[in-house]
This record gives C-alpha cells, structure tokens and sequence, in this order.
C-alpha cells in the first residue's frame, strides 16, 4: 500500500509542486490538500492520510492546535514544512504532537526520507535545526549539564521519550506508569543534570546519543 499524504500550505504553487515531488516517488500517493489548519483538521478525519505535511505558518488556526487534534483524534503522522531554523518552533512542534520537521530549502531526497522515516513511525528533525541545539549546548562553558551524572534505565527511557516530543501523559501510557510516576522521573532527571528547560533536555539527549540526529546531519 502506497504511503498516503495530505498537503497543507496556503500557497498553491507550493502544495502543486510538492504534489508532483511526492507523486513521482513510487509508494508515495497524495489524497488531497488544505489551504489552512482548520481544513488540514477537517481532511485528516474524512481522507485519513498517513502522513500530513503542514506549513507553520498560515492564517487562521495555529497550526500547533491543528497538530494536537490531528495527532490526538485521528493518530494521524504530522510533518511540519517550515523556513524558521528556529529551535523554539522545534521545541513546538514537538510539544504539538508532530514526528517530523524539515525545512522548505531540503533537497528532495532528504524530504522523501523524511516522509518515509515518519510513516515507519520514527521521528525526523531538520539536521540543521538539531546541529544548532547541539552547537548551543556545546558552546556553555559553564558545568551546566553533570558531565558525570548516570542515569538509570528508566530515566533514560523518560528523557528519550520527553526529547522526542511525548507529553507526560503520553509516557505513563507506553511505560504503564501512572502520571505522578513520571512526573517525578522527570523532576529528578532534570535536577541531576542540572537542566532547566526543554531545549536544553533535547540537546542533552542528543550530546548523550540517547536520541539520534538524521542521517545527512
């Protein structure tokens, strides 16, 4: 069976010419379009599409909401499309539920692998994006992040999972935990490393090759 995409961008070229990228892959079936986040949420229910790639920014309805509610009532695969090399709207679209975000300016082949990495259900972030977090991380000159601190097979599921973008509720459900659990997992693991924030969670994991960086990094 084909990977089956909806398309959501408020510039009609883009969606046209995404279409004839992906279509001229074999395996790859696009269902349908949306020119904002209110219809990519409408599309998602009736078409129900394996993967959506949608533009961050387009009028109307955040596409952050719109990913929540496609991932969460439909269990749909979101990849953000994006020009923002920006790790804030990273750290976003992971908050939203996404599995993937890549730049505009990709080359084809790093796209076509993104959608097929996401339909696999593993995550793809632009190698542009996670090299910043990186370079940040490594540029503080200050202890920081505990060089030593040893984590425990469970608080490195825990950072893994929350790195990748899982909300706690998430995690208590993969790892049959309650909440509270969690929630102290994460309280504890981030007060050994001494990390403060979500992009510093991220940048830790990827130092730690607890989470893995796209090939082509």
């Amino acid at each position: 069976m084909p990977i089956r995409c909806l398309i959501v961008d408020d510039h009609t070229l883009f969606r046209e010419g995404l279409r004839r990228l992906l279509e001229s892959e074999s395996g790859i079936e696009v269902i349908g379009e949306a020119r904002d986040a209110s219809e990519a949420i409408e599309r998602s229910l009736f078409l129900k599409p394996d993967v959506v790639l949608m533009d961050i920014g387009m009028p109307g309805l955040s596409s952050f909401e719109a990913s929540r509610r496609i991932t969460r009532e439909t269990g749909r695969r979101v990849i953000f499309l994006t020009m923002y090399e920006d790790e804030e709207y990273l750290l976003q679209c992971l908050d939203a539920g996404a599995s993937g975000y890549i730049l505009k300016d990709a080359p084809a082949p790093r796209l076509i692998g993104a959608v097929r990495d996401v339909y696999a259900g593993r995550k793809y972030l632009s190698p542009q994006v996670l090299g910043k977090l990186v370079d940040d991380f490594r540029s503080r000159s200050t202890s920081g992040v505990a060089r030593g601190s040893t984590l425990t097979p469970r608080e490195r599921e825990v950072i893994k999972m929350l790195a990748e973008g899982n909300s706690v509720r998430q995690i208590a459900g993969i790892l049959g935990l309650s909440v509270k659990t969690v929630e102290a997992h994460k309280f504890n693991l981030m007060r050994k490393l001494n990390i403060h924030n979500k992009a510093q969670l991220v940048t830790y994991a990827i130092q730690k090759k607890i989470v893995k960086m796209p090939a082509g990094a």
